[in-house]
């Protein structure tokens, strides 16, 4: 068996190869916590939710800038006719557009919105920790064991080129033998059962931590937004995994789920949408909660129609199991199907567009402050709605055999989930950076970064409506002079390379930020919330003693009336926060695993089922409570 590896690569230098990457992995973490590096062996073994949550943002940003560098390749390609951009031809082109959707998915957006829900969400509701700090950990090394080995496929040159949906089947080993697609199906999915594990996480947290008195109808719309995306996000990425583990039997064992007299590759469209359209939701309703925690502060007033929006949001996550066939109107469902989903379709935007009137009453007569969060949040509102009324327009089943599977789509999809997600995100982080470093990043950079990246987000991807309708098809990697779209492409590229300018402004912020050392106080925003009441960076240990909340923005008004918050000792046991190597350990037996199987090394699979189940019983075995009773533990005693 030979792998390609910038040429062939003999199976036996490959076993030494992983090997020996093993080894060095060792023996790193041998040297960091004798030696070197004690800071990196703390975070390795930390469980600490803020700890964790900056982990998952720092890999997030990682995976965000390979991303990126795709769709500026992709960008490079399509910014002329016939173009032939280094050695870049179709299956580059096919590599590259499913690298760039499946990290910007999978391994940028989720993990950036998993890694603040993990820092601020325990903050926000007076909690100490998420209620399982050891899932937690175990949690994030999925998601990052997942990522790994999704990566790795690009240095063995058997990059995935199926796009980021897997379509059956071209994903099935009849048309994509070898490995290539094996990372795909691997890396997505140890990455999402670490996802799965966040999400049981943050629901249990919320419905049994949150402090004295914060009723669900005074807890913060981020928190709000996270317990429904949670609930998301255990439906959804199940039913990706479904849809995972048979596309593996498909293509490791012989079995015909997909293809064959039994099978059928809609089976998988059916299980992918059903993922994928509530997926939309779990990347936006986390934006939609920080935008209506962060407009109300600059604004200065209380977010308008509280409980309208907290309706909306669990309206939203309902209607979204109900449209994932809208993807497949050209399918041949029917007539009966393609109009059941496009009512639903066209339903979903009523309580989306509730939620832009109540964000645009806040700020009526609001008394605004233009920071760096706010002009996102500012940013996103026309965006969204533009995207917003395209997907209304891809509802009508009958257009839609004329939208779909041209750059329309593109531009629609886009518009909705950068306008959204990647701009919620970079709110976000402004906002709560002195939460998670204790720095204030730098305004005036900032402002260079969102108007740069706003600009060029726009220029990137309005053109792309018009040259969807004029028929430029997405997933191709050429076009020809005479059809008319060199203009609009040319300006889609340089859209796309000002987005990437404005990330340079990003890298020189931190710099500087960093380099500075200036350290902000507990409150720099003027904050309405609780996490504004710790210090920057936030503590392990925090809430001591725990406040009472008595109404919405108990900060807020608890300073608008010069007074303390009331707190209590009288508190359940806080979760125990424990420095532990065996997640990492846990999620690299399943990366063992799946190497074993992806090379169908079936003695190596069980080689890493047995480190995971030796690893299960350790921790059945390992009580921490008689350590740590006593130290930050409280009882209702």
């Amino acid at each position: 068996m030979n792998i390609p590896f910038f040429g062939d690569l003999p199976s036996d230098v490959l076993v030494a190869w992983i090997f020996s990457v093993i080894l060095g992995i060792i023996v790193s973490i041998f040297i960091i916590k004798k030696k070197k590096l004690p800071v990196i062996w703390e975070y390795i073994r930390t469980t600490n939710h803020r700890k964790i949550g900056t982990m998952y943002i720092l890999f997030g940003v990682l995976f965000f800038i390979r991303a990126g560098i795709d769709a500026l390749f992709i960008r490079t390609q399509l910014a002329l006719p016939n173009n032939e951009f280094w050695v870049f031809q179709y299956e580059k082109y096919n590599e590259v557009f499913t690298t760039h959707g499946t990290m910007m998915i999978f391994f940028a957006a989720m993990p950036l919105l998993l890694g603040l829900m993990n820092v601020v969400i325990p903050l926000q509701i007076g909690a100490r920790d998420l209620a399982f700090p050891f899932l937690n950990a175990v949690g994030f090394w999925l998601f990052l064991a997942g990522a790994i080995f999704f990566n790795l496929a690009f240095f063995f040159n058997t990059t995935p080129d199926v796009g980021w949906t897997g379509y059956a089947p071209l994903s099935t080993s009849e048309y994509t033998p070898g490995p290539s697609t094996d990372y795909y199906v691997f890396g997505v999915q140890i990455s999402g059962l670490g996802t799965i594990f966040t999400a049981l996480n943050l629901i249990v947290t919320i419905v049994r931590h949150r402090a004295p008195g914060m009723k669900l109808t005074r807890m913060p719309l981020f928190s709000w937004a996270a317990l429904i995306t949670s609930f998301l996000i255990l439906i959804a990425f199940t039913v990706l995994a479904i849809g995972l583990y048979l596309l593996m039997f498909d293509r490791l064992f012989g079995t015909g789920f997909f293809s064959g007299d039994e099978g059928s590759p809609v089976f998988w469209q059916h299980l992918f949408w059903i993922f994928g359209h509530p997926e939309v939701y779990i990347l936006a309703l986390p934006a939609f909660g920080m935008f209506s925690d962060i407009i109300p502060t600059f604004a200065k007033k209380r977010i308008f129609g509280y409980p309208a929006m907290v309706i909306s949001l669990a309206l939203i996550g309902f209607l979204g199991f109900t449209v994932w066939s809208h993807h497949m109107f050209t399918v041949g469902l029917g007539p009966m199907a393609n109009t059941f989903f496009a009512i639903t379709t066209m339903l979903i935007a009523v309580p989306t567009g509730i939620k832009v009137f109540n964000w645009l009453f806040t700020i009526r007569g609001g008394v605004l402050r233009m920071t760096v969060p706010m002009l996102f949040s500012l940013g996103f509102i026309p965006s969204f709605v533009m995207g917003g009324v395209t997907g209304v327009m891809l509802s009508v089943s009958a257009a839609d055999f004329q939208f779909h599977d041209s750059h329309f789509v593109v531009a629609h999809f886009h518009y909705v989930i950068l306008a959204s997600t990647i701009l919620g995100i970079f709110a976000g982080l402004y906002y709560w950076y002195p939460k998670i470093t204790g720095y204030m990043l730098d305004e005036k950079l900032g402002k260079w970064h969102f108007w740069l990246f706003l600009i060029g987000y726009h220029l990137t991807f309005f053109p792309m409506h018009i040259s969807g309708l004029q028929g430029m098809p997405r997933r191709v990697y050429t076009y020809g002079a005479d059809e008319g779209l060199t203009t609009l492409n040319f300006l889609s590229t340089i859209g796309a390379f000002l987005m990437g300018v404005s990330m340079l402004f990003v890298v020189w912020n931190l710099y500087k930020t960093h380099t500075k050392k200036e350290k902000v106080g507990n409150d720099p925003w003027n904050g309405r919330t609780l996490e504004w009441t710790v210090a920057s960076p936030s503590p392990e240990h925090t809430f001591d003693p725990m406040p009472v909340v008595k109404e919405m923005d108990p900060f807020w008004y608890a300073k608008q009336e010069n007074r303390e918050l009331e707190t209590t000792t009288k508190t359940r046991a806080a979760p125990i926060a424990i420095n532990t190597i065996i997640p990492i350990l846990m999620a690299f037996s399943l990366f063992v695993v799946a190497v074993g199987l992806t090379f169908t090394w079936y003695w190596l699979a069980i080689a890493g089922g047995v480190l995971l189940f030796s690893l299960f019983i350790i921790r059945s075995l390992t009580d921490e409570r008689k350590d740590h009773y006593g130290k930050g533990v409280e009882t209702n005693e």
